[in-house]
């Protein structure tokens, strides 16, 4: 069931839209019933990065989609504001900079990229401003590449524990981007790691912390994923087709 699953009887078009979804959905459900989870306790974030706002717009309109994913603040902004008229939900996926902070607690409900608490006393500064608690993942480079974002594993707790304290913060869970492999195999042993390290810091009972949810696995790897706990998988590919 791994790899794309564009066939020739499904690229392109409205058509395509809903039966890519409908395979994305069926994968899930099948992914999370073999591990013996409820399919529902696991929600699809569609990746919308680089596509133009018309193409979203009939993706959610044809397909049901409402949870939606971008990388890039400005390209965010402005596809958020062309959308505004329809109900959807955005999350923020990239690596963010502090003087951004002010535009991302305006613009996303949860944003799965903190990895410092600078950027997190930013957010709670920002979104105190305009009376919001910013719900917010901590960001872990679960495989230590030194090319990616994210705290490491073993500074994780003490993260938390710094952020917890700031008052228009709300930690949620973990997110990860692991190493790429070309077999999900190869990748599940980092998603079972992110999955111990949020049990971990889930028995610290920290006020104002909840461990609720765990962002990793995408269109090469998300049933791994979810077989491993995850709650939020991030799927661009294989519903919108290759960039």
């Amino acid at each position: 069931m791994n790899g794309s699953i564009l066939t020739t009887a499904d690229r392109g078009g409205e058509n395509g839209v809903k039966l890519r979804l409908k395979s994305i959905v069926e994968r899930i459900r099948i992914a999370a019933e073999k591990c013996g989870r409820d399919p529902s306790s696991v929600r699809m974030v569609a990746v919308s990065k680089t596509q133009p706002a018309e193409t979203v717009r009939k993706v959610a309109e044809t397909g049901g989609i409402t949870l939606l994913g971008e990388n890039y603040i400005q390209e965010a902004r402005d596809k958020i504001e062309a959308l505004s008229d329809l109900n959807l939900t955005w999350h923020f996926i990239g690596h963010l900079q502090s003087n951004k902070a002010k535009i991302a607690v305006g613009l996303f409900d949860l944003i799965h990229s903190v990895d410092s608490v600078k950027l997190a006393r930013e957010l709670s500064k920002q979104a105190a401003k305009i009376g919001k608690t910013q719900q917010i993942l901590i960001q872990v480079n679960i495989g230590q590449e030194a090319s990616k974002s994210g705290t490491m594993a073993h500074t994780a707790l003490d993260l938390v524990h710094q952020m917890a304290a700031l008052d228009h913060i709300r930690i949620r869970g973990l997110m990860t981007m692991p190493p790429f492999f070309d077999s999900p195999e190869r990748v599940r042993p980092f998603f079972s790691a992110l999955r111990q390290l949020r049990d971990k810091i889930a028995t610290e009972t920290i006020p104002g912390v909840s461990m609720t949810e765990l962002s990793m696995g995408m269109t090469g790897d998300f049933e791994a994923a979810i077989e491993e706990g995850a709650t939020l998988v991030r799927i661009g590919t294989a519903l919108f087709g290759p960039r």
